[in-house]
């Protein structure tokens, strides 16, 4: 089935943009079979081609191309009248012989499928995890996004210290760019600590008895020694029975 090809009640058209700018419910459409024949065999060529046929819009190869008479093929086909605007509920298209469907519903899949790059990286994550997310690429991503909102509430962009050619910075501007500075480092600061106590809450729940404190060193270490497999040996008979010393 040839791309941009579809039907307008019983007339064939020819989808030059499948949504107008501003008007994602209309589209700009021609209909082959009432254009003159120089102009119908050379559009179609375009249509029919590789080039037109990878496009998204056809409109981006007709732009390129000419007419036998030496015209841009889009230009034309706007000063002739030719392009009719039609709301894309009314388009059907076919994009195989077994099925059919409305442009402006085409148009929502191709949206979903242009934007569902994430969705479908999300979707792999929480497939991978059996439906549930790390937890601990949720408490990462739960401090970054905290930090992050910290530094857009209570930090300001500090303001680039500069000298017009005919005076110097004043004691006021470098004292107003010194406190900037240290409010943006107090955030900072907090983001951090915040941080550094998750990550010992985190330890602690690794290990109970963990001490922070302590160099990795000097830390106990359990070792817990195999255990011996098979039947105990049996004790030998003089150890079974007590010998009599005799004096």
């Amino acid at each position: 089935m040839l791309k941009h090809i579809g039907r307008h009640g019983d007339r064939k058209v020819a989808i030059l943009f499948r949504e107008v700018p501003g008007e994602d419910h209309m589209c700009l459409v021609i209909y082959p079979d009432t254009l003159p024949t120089h102009i119908h065999n050379s559009i179609m060529g375009t249509l029919e081609s590789a080039p037109g046929q990878a496009a998204t819009n056809l409109s981006e190869v007709l732009h390129r191309n000419l007419l036998p008479d030496g015209r841009p093929q889009l230009e034309a086909l706007h000063k002739e009248g030719m392009i009719k605007k039609v709301p894309t509920a009314q388009i059907i298209v076919t994009p195989t012989l077994q099925s059919s469907v409305k442009l402006d519903e085409l148009n929502k899949i191709i949206r979903e499928m242009e934007s569902g790059e994430q969705a479908l990286k999300r979707l792999q994550d929480i497939d991978k995890n059996s439906g549930y997310v790390d937890p601990a690429q949720k408490r990462k991503a739960e401090a970054e996004y905290k930090r992050s909102q910290e530094k857009t509430q209570n930090s300001t962009p500090v303001p680039a210290l500069d000298a017009s050619q005919n005076s110097a910075l004043d004691d006021q501007s470098i004292a107003v760019n010194l406190l900037a500075q240290a409010k943006r480092m107090e955030v900072d600061a907090r983001g951090m600590i915040n941080e550094a106590a998750r990550m010992k809450k985190d330890a602690q729940r690794l290990f109970p008895s963990v001490d922070a404190g302590a160099p990795l060193e000097n830390r106990p270490t359990k070792v817990t020694e195999p255990s011996k497999r098979g039947r105990p040996a049996k004790a030998s008979k003089e150890q079974a029975e007590p010998t009599n010393a005799v004096q």
